[in-house]
């Protein structure tokens, strides 16, 4: 079982001060340091003066680079990487049965979770909290982005890297901190946000929740975490996302909505419902999706500001929908409208976020973290825009995320992916979960249900030589999912170099 650390998670720490502006003098311990939402803790801990230890079970990128920074980072998990005075961070993937959780437990030490931990380093900040089921991460980078190059120097903590920024994490001088915001586990709920960021409501973690119901409640809960007179962000094209607007509103909240559906559709004013950012896309091409936004006041018969152009450098409607949303926080922010709109056309991505990995014999490599039906459908209705151009073929190998996420989405992943022009998919990443608690879901499950061709190679090296063998000149190979599957971008593009003949497919 995964330990439920909500009883060890107090507000604040009795080793921590009060004061919002360092932790100079202060410890703290993460376990599991090197997981993308743990790493950028502790870099902000460490930027916020903090002293910074911690461990991980395999290392990896964001580890070294934590230990480049001078953290004492250890792989392996030991009693003895516990520091005796550390406040010990941990996420709801660390087990109850962890050496050293059970350590500091046995001597009393403070145990938070992650998501305490970072509101801890954004104590004093006006903190933009990016929730939704998906679209977290790109809508984060690009709110963080974007105010940098509007010169506000935000603080971030995102669980990717911004490309154009080089980090996923900052400490900067300006007031906004901007968090994605993990409802995963419910642990977005320790946050009092400022302004709050909701990209969709779409039903995921059953495993946690139960039942899509019990999902959309959390939200609920987490719109009333706003500080007073706080601002709440939704996307209006998404039902679930759109009916938490309705309900924040009718109890108070100020709430602002964005999405493709027109305010002034029928004569006698604005359509009921509709998103007060409106979304208008003007044009799809490979190179990314052109739009303008205009935005109404709530009844307003007029837009208060109309017709501003936004070209993100990324393909995709779901892109430029991201966009709309951090365009909206922006202006929250006190950033003019053009000015902000022009920051976003120049977004340049965030990692393993339609990552582009490289090219060989003529075959592009592009990298996506991608693990939710709706996710893989947008990006494969962008990498189809892409191939077009190119005039070839999509190839996705998908690792399917979670043994349970498998077996309750299984029909709709293999719908989504039904859009490739050949699909494999490997063994599924389990993360927390075992095999023999869903002895009957592998990813033959998915393969089940996808009408095209499609294959399941659990090995991840012959699923690789499989995409390498198949592909030939503008084809996209697209790695999808969630977990070590990001691996195999490089050694694609080894195959794809040392194949003899181009037109092998």
């Amino acid at each position: 079982m995964t330990a439920d650390h909500s009883s060890n998670c107090p507000p604040n720490p009795q080793n921590v001060p009060a004061s919002d502006q360092d932790l100079t003098g202060h410890a703290f311990h993460l376990i599991g340091v090197g997981g993308a939402g743990m790493s950028v803790v502790a870099q902000i801990l460490a930027e916020r003066g903090a002293v910074v230890t911690g461990s991980d079970a395999n290392g990896g990128d964001a580890f070294e680079q934590l230990r480049q920074r001078g953290m004492d980072v250890r792989v392996g998990h030991r009693a003895a990487n516990v520091p005796p005075a550390a406040t010990v961070v941990v996420s709801t993937a660390i087990k109850d049965s962890n050496p050293e959780l059970l350590l500091a437990r046995e001597r009393g030490q403070r145990v938070i979770h992650r998501s305490e931990a970072l509101a801890l380093a954004a104590r004093g900040r006006d903190f933009v909290a990016v929730a939704g089921a998906h679209g977290k991460t790109t809508t984060s980078a690009m709110l963080a982005q974007a105010l940098t190059t509007a010169g506000q120097d935000p603080s971030f903590a995102i669980g990717g890297v911004v490309s154009s920024l080089h980090t996923g994490a900052h400490l900067g001088t300006g007031r906004a901190f901007i968090a994605e915001a993990d409802e995963s586990d419910r642990s977005f709920l320790n946050y009092a946000p400022t302004i709050e960021i909701v990209t969709n409501i779409e039903p995921d973690h059953l495993d946690n929740y139960g039942t899509p119901e019990a999902f959309a409640a959390a939200f609920v809960a987490f719109s009333e975490r706003l500080e007073s007179g706080g601002l709440l962000i939704a996307c209006a094209d998404d039902p679930g996302s759109r009916h938490l607007a309705r309900t924040a509103a009718a109890a108070g909240t100020r709430v602002t909505t964005y999405g493709t559906t027109a305010r002034t559709d029928i004569p006698g004013g604005p359509v009921p419902g509709a998103a007060h950012v409106q979304v208008i896309i003007t044009r799809r091409r490979a190179v990314g999706t052109e739009a303008e936004l205009v935005r109404w006041e709530p009844d307003a018969v007029a837009p208060a500001v109309g017709l501003v152009p936004l070209e993100p450098t990324i393909p995709g409607d779901h892109v430029v929908l991201n966009a709309a949303a951090a365009w909206e926080a922006g202006l929250e922010l006190g950033v003019e409208p053009l000015a902000m709109a022009r920051a976003l056309s120049g977004f340049g991505g965030s990692g393993r976020r339609f990552e582009d990995r490289g090219e060989a014999g003529g075959v592009r490599v592009i990298d996506d973290y991608a693990h939710h039906p709706t996710e893989i459908e947008a990006l494969l209705t962008a990498a189809r825009e892409v191939a077009e151009e190119r005039g070839g073929r999509v190839i996705a190998v998908f690792q399917p995320h979670l043994f349970s996420r498998t077996r309750n989405f299984a029909e709709r992943f293999g719908t989504a992916l039904a859009a490739a022009d050949y699909t494999i998919v490997s063994a599924i990443y389990p993360a927390r979960e075992t095999q023999a608690d869903f002895p009957q879901v592998t990813g033959q499950t998915v393969v089940d249900h996808i009408s095209g061709t499609a294959r399941y190679l659990a090995d991840p090296a012959v699923a690789a030589r499989a995409a390498a063998e198949f592909a030939r000149p503008g084809d996209l190979i697209l790695t999808i999912g969630a977990g070590d599957v990001t691996r195999l971008g490089p050694v694609i593009l080894d195959l794809l170099a040392s194949l003899p003949d181009p037109e092998r497919a």
